[in-house]
C-alpha cells in the first residue's frame, strides 16, 4: 500500500509491527499488522488492510516504552500501542524519541548553533507549584541555553542567562534559576567531566559577549561596574535603571544614547515622560535575532500611578539596527487585572511590574526576540507561515502568559498619530474592565 500523499520523505527506520489505535474514550478504532515508518517529521502506520495512520511527531504528547511495547499518547486524546517489533524494538524507540525531540526543538523556535553533542543523564526537574519530574534524558547545550530531552517525550529549555546558581557535588550538577526552577543531573558516568566543562564554557562565552557589548557602549567603565552591568544584561535581557545606576550613576544615561542612535529617541522620550522612571529598562543583544543576525536594541517603560493619565501598562519597543524597511511599533502589556488596578498602591505595582519584566525577558529569550508570536491573533497562527508559532504557544509557558497580558500595538505611521494612539490605548486600558479585551486602532 502506498504511503500518504505528501512530500516524499526518506525513512529513517521501517519495520513490521502490530498496532492498536484507541480513541479519546478508550474505544478501539483499528488493530492490525502493519509497517511502521519514521521519517524526520512523521510516524506513519501502514496496515496490510485498512486506513493509513500518518502522525506528525509534534502530535505525540508522550512516549512510553515497557514490556516490549511502545505506547504513544497523542495530542488528539487518542492512544497508539505498537508491539511485535522483534529485534527492531530498541532501534525503533531510539529513532522515534530522537526525531520527536528534533521536531519539538524546532517548534520551540530554537535555531541556535549546537555547541556539544548530546549528553546522557538521569534528571530531576521541578519548578514552583508543579510536581517533580524525573527520569532519563539527553542534554544538549546550545550557545545560549541548555535543553533537556526526556525519554517520555518532555522537552524543556533553560536559558543560561536565567541560571542563578550551579552546584557540583558528588557527581551531580544542580542548576537553580531565577524563576525558582531546579534541575539536577546525575549518573552521567564518563560524560560528567566533559559536560561540566562544556556547561562552564557555554556560560563563560555568553558572559564574554555581554561584556563585549557593555565595553563598546560604555568606554572607560571600571572593571567592577563592567562585570556587574554585563551580568544584568546577559543574553539581551533588559535591565532596570535603578539597578544600573546603583552600580554606576552615569551608565544609564550613556545607554539611553544608544536608543537615540537606533532611532528610538522620540517614542522613548514620550513614554519616559509618562513612566515610572526608576523602573525603566534597556536591553541589547548581538548575534542571531529571530531569523536575522544583527544588533537588537529594546526598552521597557512601565506606566502607572498617575492621577491624570491612563496606565497599568508595560510598554515595549525594539529595533534591529540596520534592518531593511523596519515596521516600527510599540507593544503594550497589562500589569495587573483591570478590575483590581484601582486598588493597587504604587509599591504593590512596582512588585507586579518587576515580576512582569522578568517574565517578558524570559519570553523574548524563549522566542529569540521575534515579535510575531506575541501580537498575531490566534486565528492567524493557523496560516502555514505562522504554524510554528502556534506550536511554540503550546510549548512555551512564558509566551502563553505574555500573549494573555498583551493589550495591543501602536504603529509608527506618523509621530502625531502614534502619540494619539498611545494616549487612546492608555485610556482604554484603565476604562475597560474585561482583561481579555484588546485595544484596536
Amino acid at each position: 500500500m502506498d504511503a500518504p500523499d505528501r512530500e516524499e520523505k526518506t525513512s529513517l527506520i521501517q519495520c513490521s509491527l502490530r498496532h492498536v489505535l484507541t480513541d479519546s474514550r478508550g474505544n478501539q478504532v483499528q488493530a492490525a499488522e502493519a509497517e511502521g515508518i519514521i521519517d524526520k517529521e512523521y510516524l506513519t502506520i501502514v496496515p496490510k488492510l485498512g486506513e493509513i495512520i500518518p502522525i506528525h511527531l509534534r502530535d505525540v504528547a508522550r512516549v512510553e516504552a515497557r514490556d516490549y511495547r511502545v505506547i504513544l499518547s497523542l495530542a488528539s486524546g487518542e492512544k497508539l500501542v505498537l508491539s511485535d517489533l522483534g529485534n527492531n524494538y530498541e532501534d525503533f524507540i531510539r529513532v522515534l524519541r530522537d526525531q520527536r525531540n528534533e521536531v519539538t526543538i524546532k517548534d520551540m523556535l530554537m535555531n541556535e548553533t549546537v555547541r556539544n553533542p548530546d549528553f546522557e543523564a538521569e534528571f530531576t526537574y521541578q519548578t514552583l507549584g508543579t510536581p517533580e519530574v524525573k527520569g532519563f534524558c539527553k542534554i544538549r547545550l546550545y550557545e545560549t541555553s541548555l535543553v533537556v530531552m526526556s525519554e517520555d517525550g518532555e522537552v524543556f529549555r533553560i536559558p543560561l542567562s536565567d541560571v542563578a546558581k550551579v552546584t557540583i557535588e558528588e557527581y551531580a550538577v544542580k542548576l537553580d534559576t531565577e524563576f525558582g526552577e531546579r534541575l539536577v543531573l546525575q549518573r552521567m558516568g564518563s560524560e560528567f567531566e566533559p559536560f561540566t566543562k562544556a556547561l562552564s564554557d557555554a556560560s563563560n562565552d555568553l558572559q564574554k559577549k555581554s561584556v563585549s557589548i557593555i565595553k563598546d557602549f560604555l568606554p572607560g567603565i571600571d572593571s567592577y561596574s563592567l562585570r556587574k552591568i554585563a551580568g544584568l544584561m546577559k543574553e539581551g535581557r533588559a535591565a532596570r535603571k535603578e539597578d544600573i545606576i546603583a552600580i554606576d550613576p552615569e551608565a544609564f544615561g550613556k545607554l539611553e544614547s544608544r536608543l537615540k542612535a537606533a532611532g528610538l529617541e522620540e517614542s522613548y522620550g514620550y513614554l519616559k515622560a509618562l513612566g515610572r522612571q526608576e523602573k525603566i529598562c534597556i536591553g541589547f543583544k548581538r548575534g542571531l535575532v529571530g531569523d536575522l543576525t544583527g544588533e537588537y536594541v529594546w526598552f521597557l517603560v512601565p506606566i502607572y500611578g498617575h492621577a491624570n493619565t491612563g496606565g497599568n501598562v508595560l510598554a515595549m519597543e525594539s529595533v534591529l539596527v540596520g534592518e531593511e524597511n523596519p515596521v516600527g511599533a510599540t507593544y503594550f502589556f497589562r500589569i495587573v487585572s483591570r478590575k483590581a488596578y484601582p486598588d493597587y498602591g504604587v509599591a504593590e505595582l512596582d512588585e507586579e511590574n518587576d515580576r512582569l519584566v522578568r517574565t517578558l525577558n524570559r519570553c523574548m529569550i524563549d522566542i529569540n526576540f521575534r515579535r510575531e508570536p506575541v501580537y498575531l491573533p490566534l486565528e492567524r497562527l493557523d496560516e502555514p507561515e505562522y504554524l510554528r508559532y502556534k506550536i511554540a504557544l503550546r510549548r512555551l509557558p512564558s509566551l502563553r502568559l505574555i500573549r494573555n497580558l498583551f493589550i495591543g500595538r501602536v504603529m509608527h505611521s506618523s509621530p502625531d498619530q502614534w502619540r494619539r494612539d498611545v494616549d487612546e490605548l492608555l485610556r482604554f486600558n484603565t476604562t475597560e474592565k474585561d482583561d481579555s479585551a484588546k485595544w484596536k486602532p
